[in-house]
C-alpha cells in the first residue's frame, strides 16, 4: 500500500450537540450539511473524549501523553514557557521522519517562543496564531496597554527559519482568519498531491472558540446569529476542504479526520451546547470530555458507521502514527493506544476500556467502560463541592445527565477502576511529570 495522507481538522470548543449528525444542525439554527455528508460517507464516534481545555487536549494530542505527564497546562504562568518542551516528541516529528510532509494551519497553542513554535516542533509549514482566540479582542478592549501585554499576531514560519510576525490578531482579523487557513490547506494539498511524498495537514480552525465572529460573507447567513452564522461558515470551511481532496482525486488515499478540541463554550452570549450531556469544558462532566469524532477513509472505513466505544484523544497520535509508519517512542510512557483495528477494520471493540481524567494537577474523574467516577463535583463551571469524601458513581447509558450517584449499589466497580489509578501513579513514580511551565532543555 502507497504512503496514506492524513488530514486532521480539529474545531476549536464545539459541543458534542451542535452539529446536525449528533442532534443539532437546524435545532441550533445552523445546519451543517457538509459535515453531516461527511459523517455518511464515514464513521462518527459518540464516545470521543477530550481534555478539559485547550492547551491539554492539543498536547495530548501531539504527544499521545496525559498533559499532566507533559506539563502543558492551561495554568502555566504568564512569563513562563508555554505549551511543550522540547524533550517531548510530536506526531509530525514521528510522521516527518517516515518521509511526510507537514503543515500546520491554525491555532497552536502548544509554545510561543523561538524552539517551541510547530516548525520548530516537526512541521515543514505554518501559518496562524501561538496563542488562542480570545487575545483577538485586546486591542478593542476598554484600558487595554500593549506595554503590560503582548500584542497578538498570525505568524508564519518554516522549519529551519525563525517565525515571523504577519500581521495584528484583531476583531476584522478574527473574522477572516478560518478562510485564509483553509485557502493555505487547499494549496498544500495540491502542491503535494501529485509527488510520491504522502502529507500530513493539521488543522486546528478557529471557529467555534469566543468571540464567536463568522466571516463578512457569512454575516446573517442564518438569521440566528453570530453563533450559528459561524457554524454555518465553519461546516462551509469543512466542505472546501473535503472538496479539494476530491479534485485532486486522493480521497481514496486520504484519511480525513474532523473532531474538536474541546466541549461547548459556557461563557454567554457565546455558550454551546453538549446535546443530552451535562457540563462544559473545564469540567469532569460528559459535556466537557465527548466532542465529535468523524472519520472517512474510502475503502477502510465503512460509510455510515456510529459506534459509542471509548477512544480517547491520545489515541489520535498512537493510530496515526501507525497509519504513518512510524514507532512510538519508547523512553516514556505513552497513553495513546493503536486504534486502527477498531476504526478502519470494523472491529466491534474499542483497544481501550477507559482513562483518568486531570484538570490541572488534580484527578478529577475516571472513566471505565459504561461507568464514570467522579473524585470532585464541579457540574457547572465555577460551581463545585471540591474534593468528595466518597467518590461519585454514575453509569452513562442508564444516566446520561450523571444525576444520581449508584455507588452504594455498585462497589464492585471501583476494583477495577481503582486498579487503573494505580497503574497511573506507578508510571508517575517510574517516569516523574514534567512541571507545568518547565524551560527546556527539561
Amino acid at each position: 500500500m502507497s504512503p496514506v495522507n492524513i488530514v486532521l481538522v480539529v474545531a476549536d470548543n464545539l459541543g458534542w450537540g451542535e452539529l446536525g449528525c449528533y442532534g443539532g444542525g437546524a435545532l441550533r439554527g445552523a445546519p451543517t450539511p457538509r459535515i453531516d455528508n461527511l459523517a455518511r460517507e464515514g464513521l462518527l464516534l459518540q464516545n470521543f473524549n477530550v481534555e478539559s481545555d485547550c492547551v491539554p487536549t492539543r498536547s495530548a494530542l501531539m504527544t499521545g501523553r496525559h498533559p499532566i505527564r507533559t506539563g502543558s497546562l492551561q495554568s502555566v504562568p504568564p512569563g513562563l514557557p508555554q505549551g511543550l518542551t522540547r524533550w517531548e516528541k510530536t506526531l509530525p516529528q514521528l510522521l516527518s521522519a517516515r518521509g511526510y510532509a507537514c503543515a500546520h494551519y491554525g491555532k497552536w497553542h502548544l509554545g510561543d517562543i523561538p524552539g517551541r513554535y510547530p516548525s520548530d516542533r516537526g512541521f515543514d509549514e505554518w501559518y496562524g496564531i501561538p496563542r488562542t482566540t480570545d487575545e483577538s479582542q485586546f486591542t478593542s478592549s476598554v484600558g487595554f496597554d500593549p506595554s503590560a501585554a503582548q500584542l497578538p499576531y498570525i505568524m508564519r514560519g518554516s522549519a529551519g527559519q525563525p517565525s515571523e510576525q504577519v500581521k495584528l490578531y484583531d476583531l476584522q482579523s478574527r473574522r477572516h482568519i478560518d478562510e485564509e487557513l483553509v485557502r493555505k490547506s487547499c494549496e498544500f494539498m495540491s502542491r503535494h498531491a501529485g509527488s510520491k511524498r504522502p502529507f500530513f495537514l493539521y488543522l486546528p480552525l478557529v471557529h467555534l472558540h469566543f468571540p464567536t465572529l463568522p466571516h463578512p460573507d457569512f454575516d446573517g447567513r442564518t438569521g440566528s446569529g453570530d453563533f450559528a452564522d459561524s457554524m454555518a461558515e465553519m461546516d462551509h470551511r469543512v466542505g472546501q476542504v473535503l472538496d479539494e481532496i476530491d479534485r485532486l482525486g486522493i480521497a481514496e488515499n486520504t484519511l480525513f479526520i474532523f473532531c474538536s478540541d474541546n466541549g461547548p463554550e459556557f461563557r454567554a452570549p457565546y455558550r454551546g451546547t453538549a446535546g443530552p450531556w451535562r457540563g462544559t469544558y473545564h469540567t469532569a462532566m460528559e459535556g466537557s470530555l465527548r466532542v465529535p469524532f468523524i472519520a472517512r477513509w474510502p475503502g477502510r472505513i465503512t460509510p455510515g458507521r456510529v459506534s459509542n466505544e471509548i477512544v480517547h484523544v491520545t489515541d489520535i497520535f498512537s493510530t496515526l502514527a501507525h497509519v504513518g509508519g512510524a514507532q512510538l517512542p519508547a523512553d516514556r510512557p505513552i497513553d495513546g493506544v493503536d486504534q486502527s483495528s477498531f476504526l478502519f477494520d470494523n472491529a466491534s471493540k474499542s483497544a481501550r476500556e477507559g482513562f483518568v481524567f486531570y484538570i490541572k494537577k488534580e484527578m478529577r474523574a475516571l472513566k471505565w467502560r459504561d461507568w464514570k467516577l467522579h473524585f470532585y463535583w464541579e457540574p457547572e463551571v465555577n460551581e463545585g463541592k471540591g474534593k468528595l469524601e466518597s467518590p461519585y458513581l454514575f453509569n452513562l447509558t442508564r444516566d446520561p445527565k450523571e444525576e444520581t450517584d449508584v455507588l452504594v449499589y455498585n462497589t464492585w466497580v471501583l476494583g477495577p477502576m481503582l486498579r487503573m489509578v494505580q497503574a497511573f501513579n506507578e508510571s508517575v513514580e517510574a517516569f516523574p511529570n514534567t512541571k507545568p511551565g518547565a524551560r527546556d532543555p527539561v
